[in-house]
């Protein structure tokens, strides 16, 4: 009798649990009815943990994201994707130019040109009529400087039989220059003075009377070797930084120069294996002026110089040699480990200190990461006062999370938009991305090698099924390795046509002819390769699908595989270990793109591990380096977008619409505490205000 009881009553019990819990467990819109807390968390999820927190170091998106709210960089981009002060409350950009007294030149009218005479002839000549308050002229002094005696480091190929290229130490005795300084940088400078200097001046100059070396060495180097290690006109273009007084690292330590110019020798350290080095190899001296001063000099001209130092700031006194020897003797490492031992074993990796509006607090591997406001902000401690990055590898929990209130933002899946779109219990935004997606193919492998391959590949699939189909329209076309929404990209160049037939006439005339079983071979060889992408992202994941039925209907072998993040990173990308990979590129707003296509970033880790080089993309890559000017710009990147396509070192699929969701009870706090909506920018960052967001217990009406 009493188990028939116990029966009857069990699910009667349940379902009185069930309708009580009605009314106190939290939903969507009451999140913080049992956990008021709740309102003042931010909660983030990711497909993927960080890899490393350290921003000269990192290069995906996870860890970007924490970097960028634990780190600050002398400057950033404002709504508008204009430069801003940060850790440097203003800054100005010179140059010095550096002209060599060519002794064995003339006037135009014959006379000979000496140091002193060539001074006045420019100081006439340029500074007539001029003030130094005069803003349309940039010359600020010209003045004559001695001779100079310096030692160069230069490279000597070696013999048939030695091999090898030696580096071997050279001695310049440099004339007497005529240094220029200017308040602006002015690449055209060498044209400007010509009709003073005449048209000759730099072909009659005596370079190798300067070089001091031994006969067999100074036979090595030839002349253009030469013309590099003394240019006749040699620019340093100059940034003077002025540093914000009293900010502090997360652990107390005061900013200043001395964590700028260590952060730039980190980056240049090749023990550290920085992928940011191109952006500041061109740098020739970072000098500290006082605490708050810093001039950075440039060896040659580099446009992208401004932008770079958005990179964030480390704490040199956490980082430097003296810090590190220390945890090496608390981690009481052995002799071996010590001999190798540098920034990327240190555990500040996994702990970072920076000046960011949050404070690291812990990491809990594959599941998440958890900050805090820093309360000392300079600007202000953030309104959320903890900050979560949580890992959910599957979208549909992410999803689900979101829905419940787990998870404080979403980036919906295509399919998904339209529904997000007319709910009002969310706000969303959405802009075309400043990124892309891409098949990249290895180029060192023999078999992609050949361009006529990488177009064939691409003409055999049908990219607008995929943004119809796999991305419901939320995506354009792209054609190039710019991003679409700039004006670095060129709109005239056309997509590859979808064009299977074509795709296989154009491999059977490398030689590639269908076999009996309809596979392509060529010399015994099978058309074979592996196509590999990231688990967790389901867009990707269709992607190789589509590539590879659409491969396997002109007779190509794909075999496709996933990796988690972590494992796809370390293992294939970074060594560039793989035959073909579905990735995606985030781009900024300038235009350099030496980092990814130039022909000296395939080594281990850096970003071009696609392994594409072309002499032709390197000259544009540089030559847009050195173009301050942004109409010229435009045409030289227009030209390199054009050779890129030709070439199709990757399949250039689309630049997708980045849609983000959040709560409609999110606002951003004005600074006379009133609320407003939290509001669209250019650059399509929706967290670009986020140390203003807070999150209400009611939806605002505005």
């Amino acid at each position: 009798m009493r188990l028939k009881r116990l029966l009857l009553l069990a699910p009667l019990t349940v379902v009185a649990l069930l309708v009580q819990s009605y009314f106190w467990v939290p939903t969507y819109e009451s999140q913080a009815k049992a956990n008021p807390h709740r309102l003042r968390m931010f909660i983030e999820s990711s497909i993927g943990d960080a890899k490393i927190l350290n921003p000269i170091l990192n290069a995906d998106t996870a860890s970007s994201r924490i970097v960028g709210l634990v780190f600050e960089g002398l400057l950033d981009l404002d709504d508008n994707l204009q430069l801003r002060g940060r850790l440097a409350t203003h800054w100005e950009v010179g140059e010095d130019i550096y002209l060599l007294v060519n002794p064995a030149a003339r006037f135009d009218d014959g006379s000979s040109i000496t140091p002193e005479s060539l001074l006045d002839r420019l100081r006439s000549e340029l500074l007539a009529g001029t003030s130094a308050e005069d803003p349309s002229d940039p010359i600020r002094a010209i003045e004559l400087l001695p001779p100079e005696v310096r030692r160069q480091t230069v490279e000597v190929p070696g013999s048939e039989a030695e091999g090898e290229a030696s580096q071997v130490e050279v001695q310049l005795t440099l004339p007497p220059r005529i240094r220029f300084g200017l308040s602006r940088v002015v690449p055209d400078f060498l044209d400007r003075i010509r009709p003073i200097i005449g048209e000759r001046y730099e072909q009659t100059l005596p370079r190798s009377t300067w070089v001091s070396a031994p006969a067999q060495i100074m036979s090595a180097i030839d002349h253009a070797r030469l013309a590099e290690m003394l240019p006749v006109l040699e620019h340093n273009p100059t940034l003077v930084f002025h540093l914000r007084h009293g900010v502090r690292f997360h652990d107390g330590h005061e900013f200043d120069s001395d964590d700028v110019r260590f952060t730039y020798q980190a980056i240049m350290d090749p023990r550290n294996l920085s992928p940011r080095t191109s952006d500041f190899e061109p740098v020739k001296s970072v000098d500290i002026l006082d605490r708050y001063t810093v001039r950075v000099v440039y060896k040659r001209l580099f446009s992208p110089a401004v932008n770079a130092w958005t990179m964030q700031i480390l704490p040199e006194h956490l980082l430097n040699d003296e810090a590190l020897g220390r945890e090496m003797e608390r981690r009481g490492l052995s002799s071996a480990a010590r001999a190798t031992f540098g920034m990327r074993e240190s555990v500040f990796n996994r702990a970072p200190v920076g000046t960011g509006p949050f404070v690291f607090e812990q990491w809990q591997s594959d599941e998440q990461i958890r900050l805090r406001a820093n309360q000392d902000y300079w600007e202000g401690a953030p309104e959320y006062s903890e900050y979560y990055y949580r890992v959910l590898p599957d979208p549909l929990t992410q999803e689900v999370e979101f829905r419940t209130g787990a998870v404080d933002i979403y980036a919906p899946q295509p399919h998904q938009i339209a529904r997000y779109r007319d709910d009002d219990a969310y706000q969303r935004f959405s802009s075309l991305s400043t990124g892309y997606t891409y098949i990249g193919y290895n180029n060192r492998r023999a078999l992609f090698q050949d361009r006529r391959v990488r177009q064939a590949l691409s003409m055999a699939i049908d990219v607008d099924e995929i943004i119809r189909y796999v991305l419901y329209g939320e995506a354009e076309r792209t054609t190039g390795p710019f991003p679409k929404n700039t004006v670095w990209y060129d709109p005239d160049v056309e997509p590859i046509p979808y064009d299977p037939e074509g795709a296989r006439a154009l491999l059977a005339e490398i030689g590639w002819h269908p076999n009996e079983q309809g596979w392509l071979e060529k010399d015994g060889q099978l058309f074979e390769f592996n196509l590999i992408t990231n688990n967790g992202n389901l867009v990707r994941k269709a992607v190789v699908t589509i590539a590879q039925n659409a491969w396997r209907k002109i007779g190509i072998k794909c075999n496709t595989q996933l990796f988690e993040w972590a494992v796809f990173l370390e293992d294939f990308v970074n060594p560039g270990d793989f035959d073909a990979v579905v990735l995606g590129w985030s781009m900024g707003a300038d235009p350099d793109l030496y980092q990814i296509w130039h022909s000296s970033q395939t080594g281990y880790g850096q970003l071009n591990f696609a392994g594409y080089r072309s002499p032709e993309a390197d000259e544009l890559i540089v030559a847009i380096r050195e173009e301050y000017d942004a109409e010229r710009q435009r045409t030289l990147t227009r030209r390199l977008h054009r050779v890129i396509a030709a070439d199709q070192p990757y399949t250039f699929l689309y630049a997708p619409l980045a849609t983000r969701v959040l709560d409609k009870k999110i606002v951003m706090v004005n600074p006379d505490g009133t609320y407003s909506r939290i509001p669209d920018v250019k650059s399509g960052d929706v967290f670009y205000s986020f140390n203003r967001w807070r999150k209400l217990d009611h939806v605002p009406r505005f």
